[in-house]
């Protein structure tokens, strides 16, 4: 058995481990032989993922910082919080930067006899080496242009600045997230001595980063800035996942705003259902072909478009409220937050998604 993939982006790298590790044989092509991250980039992942990646991918844990608090604030609620969870001293999710865990997976996947990096090819080409699955990760594929251009999009007309800060040691196990005039900020620690910053702006003026991160830092006694990395901030949800025997995956399914940190975490539940359904069809004895894109499709399609719209929903929801100036939503928030069954209900639907 043999699946190609096309594209090597940390995803296809992660997609690819579980596959060989379930001792399914996996050819990667890509146009370039190793992707880089920017040291800046970082990624949450939620407690159940972790277990997911521990057992079924890569023991990652030496690589982790885990947060075992976050605080919820917004910017006309005052310096009082809104939200709060909290999880004792386990961990409720944690950081990872994005070049460490890419690395770790491009060489235990190099070592493996049932990988292959392969340079990337043109679509006609590919079509004639017969593959019976074909998973797609890139978007500047020409397959991504052909067969899934199709697709729901949502420019939110503003921009993620990501940078990391150095500061003085301190216990750093507590996420902090400010809901700002100008978009949401959120400070993701990753270690004693280090926090990861994200700040999706949607402010007119042009941005003078670091004063800003200054203005509502009240914890830290930051030393240096690493480089600041700046990208769009879009939405997509893809109206098919499938051609064929062709499979579209990762961020061309779906990509959704930063301010909850659950992009990587809703590819990775991609990665869980299609793991489990190559293994019950390795289990039987059947084929890994198109029919695996059909009931892909089927069980994660309407969880991952419900799910999108709800992170959108909370950003909506706090932007509205920046642009009324009235901190009435805040207080409903606030109300709803101290009922420990729906406190419960939000760490649940942050960590495992839509459970339906």
């Amino acid at each position: 058995m043999k699946v190609c993939i096309i594209g090597n982006s940390l995803i296809s790298l992660t997609l690819a481990k579980n596959l060989v590790k379930q001792g399914v044989g996996v050819d990667i092509f890509s146009s370039k032989k190793y992707a880089k991250y920017k040291e800046s980039q970082t990624l949450g992942i939620s407690k159940s993922n972790i277990n997911f990646f521990n057992n079924n991918i890569e023991n990652i844990e030496k690589l982790l910082w885990n947060i075992n608090k976050i605080e919820i604030y917004s910017e006309n609620f005052g310096k009082e919080k809104i939200l709060s969870f909290e999880n004792h001293k386990k961990r409720l999710f944690s950081i990872i930067k994005n070049y460490e865990l890419y690395d770790l997976l491009f060489k235990k996947l190099k070592k493996n006899k049932l990988c292959n990096f392969k340079k990337m090819i043109t679509l006609n080409n590919l079509l004639t080496l017969n593959y019976k699955l074909i998973i797609n990760t890139d978007y500047s594929h020409p397959i991504t242009k052909k067969f899934f251009s199709r697709q729901i999009k949502k420019d939110y007309k503003s921009h993620a600045y990501t940078s990391i800060i150095f500061h003085k040691k301190l216990e750093n196990n507590l996420a902090t997230q400010i809901f700002t005039s100008n978009g949401p900020l959120a400070f993701l620690p990753l270690s004693e001595t280090q926090t990861s910053i994200v700040y999706s702006y949607n402010g007119k003026e042009k941005l003078d980063f670091k004063k800003y991160i200054e203005k509502y830092n009240e914890k830290y006694e930051i030393l240096s800035f690493s480089d600041v990395s700046t990208f769009n901030l879009k939405s997509i949800n893809l109206r098919s996942y499938f051609h064929k025997n062709i499979l579209a995956f990762g961020d061309i399914l779906h990509k959704i705003h930063p301010l909850a940190g659950q992009g990587f975490n809703m590819a990775l539940r991609d990665v869980k259902e299609i793991s489990h359904l190559i293994e019950s069809r390795k289990k039987n004895g059947l084929d890994l072909d198109k029919t695996i894109c059909l009931e892909f499709e089927k069980i994660t399609k309407h969880k991952n478009y419900i799910f999108s719209n709800g992170i959108d929903f909370v950003y909506e929801y706090f932007n509205f409220e920046s642009k009324i100036k009235n901190n009435i939503l805040s207080k409903s928030v606030k109300f709803l937050g101290k009922n420990n069954t729906i406190n419960k209900l939000f760490k649940k639907y942050a960590d495992y998604g839509l459970i339906i």
